[in-house]
């Protein structure tokens, strides 16, 4: 019995398909068949049920898996402390990043953390608030940044990122020294995510708004990323809402359809939640610092906090 029979077997129950599995481990199936089938006949168990589509783990199955995921934790804890005792940053990590996050801190404050940190193996994919929480409890994922303070998040530890301006962007023309009422927007020209996005719900919290008619009835449209929304308002025309650190993706001529609300600026908070506590521990609370550290002087909410206001994302 060895560490990577183990990682084989806890494969197999969650995708409950050996090629799959297999694919996963990078190995080829006939190898990880044979390594669990040896597995089976060592302890003499049947873990997996191959005659049912998908593949059933049995009874017995069901409580090996338990035990083999504890032993793999173990393991990596064991190697964790090992890191640490040698003052080396080091271990694998599954990070779910909301999109309209990502895009902005993962080419920029994520890779920064990875070059310093050459020894952490990171695993990022882009999900829903909702899919983060859900993945969290599954054991899928590690940790999670999103905007808070959100309720379903209330069962995790939270560890502040940062504070991000909401600032509006626009095809009409709006002069530079002055700001955006929230009450004077036309509703009929806003461009918004699909639902279920916080972004969405923060600017409908700050409006009170709706679905625009500038798109033509014949269309059913739903944005699921900024990048979409910026390309309606500059081809389309109207407005829309952008998190601050979009703000450097853009051509000089957009950054002049930026425009700031009134006083108090509105703003979201995001933060990484994650259970604890956890072995990769360390890793954490370096990859926040580091965010942190990051921004801390490309944020308008750190130059004057007293003149912003946090928005809920739901």
């Amino acid at each position: 019995m060895n560490i990577q029979q183990l990682e084989y077997l806890i494969a197999v129950d969650k995708y409950k398909h050996f090629g799959k599995a297999a694919q996963a481990c990078f190995i080829t199936q006939p190898t990880l068949s044979a390594m669990i089938q040896k597995f089976e006949e060592e302890l003499d168990v049947k873990v997996f049920d191959r005659t049912t589509h998908p593949i059933r783990t049995t009874d017995v199955g069901i409580q090996i898996i338990e035990e083999a995921k504890r032993v793999i934790d173990a393991v990596n804890e064991l190697k964790n402390k090992a890191s640490l005792l040698n003052n080396v940053l080091a271990g694998k990590l599954n990070l779910g990043i909301i999109p309209t996050v990502s895009s902005f801190i993962l080419p920029s404050e994520i890779f920064d953390f990875l070059q310093e940190n050459p020894k952490i193996e990171l695993n990022v994919k882009e999900m829903t608030t909702d899919s983060i929480i859900k993945s969290l409890k599954s054991g899928e994922l590690d940790a999670g940044i999103i905007a808070t303070p959100y309720d379903a998040a209330n069962e995790f530890y939270q560890q502040f990122l940062f504070n991000e301006e909401l600032m509006i962007y626009s095809s009409e023309d709006i002069k530079k020294d002055s700001f955006v009422v929230p009450e004077e927007i036309d509703s009929n020209k806003v461009w918004l995510l699909e639902e279920g996005n916080c972004l969405r719900t923060q600017f409908e919290n700050i409006c009170a708004l709706k679905e625009n008619s500038l798109k033509p009835k014949n269309l059913d449209f739903l944005a699921s990323n900024i990048n979409t929304l910026i390309q309606m308002v500059d081809k389309v025309g109207g407005i829309t809402i952008l998190p601050e650190l979009a703000i450097p993706q853009l051509s000089d001529i957009q950054k002049n359809k930026i425009s700031r609300f009134r006083k108090p600026f509105p703003t979201r908070e995001i933060s990484l939640i994650y259970y604890k506590p956890t072995y990769k521990q360390k890793i954490l609370d370096e990859m926040a610092l580091s965010i942190q550290n990051s921004l801390h002087t490309k944020l308008s909410y750190n130059k004057n906090p007293e003149e912003f206001v946090s928005v809920k994302p739901q």
